[in-house]
């Protein structure tokens, strides 16, 4: 036991030189907290915490947006195509607020933060979308009219936390939120955005009876001619066109 709380401190602390990219760290819901993936910590634990997020293998980014990386930022294990399933899930009610808390984010690392959700067909703890089309836009926020970016100068004024609000009139079930954020500061060519998805597992309550009728893929949303995937945000002083498609209003 002391052998492996002083191996998870020295990591914890080479983690803490590491510099620049980010994950969500933790997930709040109400007064409830969920400590997210930490992929520098939870794999060398004997027994691994349970989380709510699907496995990351660290705090890098996805510039290939033909890999299935793309989807989670994870990996494959036990043969799921993608990123493994987390083992438990958290219950949030439609309507309800959710705080994502970010690691230190690099100020240099500006764009858009976007999320999406998808539907589970079965057990999430089980699931996975595979490459189907199964996501739906939930929320995005790009670059106000004043040139302030979400990634950055929005999410440092929030102290690191992003809050986007589960649609209120959608089904119960169970669904996976994923959540990003696409670096821009090397985006002038193709691959140069940096995609940071993560996965969160939620059960979601109510009695509303909306769904989405139109959805997307991850690989297939975002590919080298979708708007907002080449972009040069120094020279280009215009609107930011948010990739991916419209924002499912449906649940509101």
């Amino acid at each position: 036991m002391l052998k492996e709380t002083l191996s998870i401190v020295l990591l914890s602390a080479l983690v803490c030189s590491v510099r620049g990219h980010g994950y969500v760290q933790e997930i709040v819901s109400g007064s409830t907290k969920y400590t997210g993936y930490l992929p520098y910590t939870d794999p060398y634990y004997n027994s691994p915490p349970e989380r709510i997020v699907r496995k990351i293998p660290g705090n890098g980014p996805v510039t290939n947006l033909s890999l299935i990386d793309v989807q989670c930022n994870g990996y494959t294990d036990g043969g799921v195509l993608g990123s493994a399933p987390a083992p438990i899930f958290a219950t949030v009610a439609a309507g309800s607020e959710l705080a994502l808390n970010w690691t230190t984010w690099p100020d240099s690392h500006i764009g858009p933060m976007i999320t999406y959700m998808a539907r589970a067909p079965s057990d999430i703890t089980k699931w996975s979308p595979e490459t189907s089309a199964a996501w739906f836009k939930v929320a995005e926020s790009g670059k106000t009219s004043d040139g302030k970016w979400a990634a950055t100068d929005l999410l440092t004024a929030s102290n690191s936390i992003y809050t986007f609000t589960i649609p209120p009139k959608l089904k119960a079930g169970q669904y996976i939120i994923r959540h990003e954020i696409i670096a821009l500061h090397a985006a002038y060519t193709y691959p140069g955005a940096q995609v940071y998805p993560g996965c969160i597992q939620v059960e979601v309550t109510g009695t509303g009876t909306a769904l989405p009728t139109s959805f997307v893929s991850f690989p297939g949303a975002y590919t080298a001619s979708t708007p907002g995937i080449v972009f040069d945000a120094y020279q280009n002083t215009s609107t930011y066109p948010i990739p991916g498609p419209a924002v499912w209003t449906g649940g509101n």
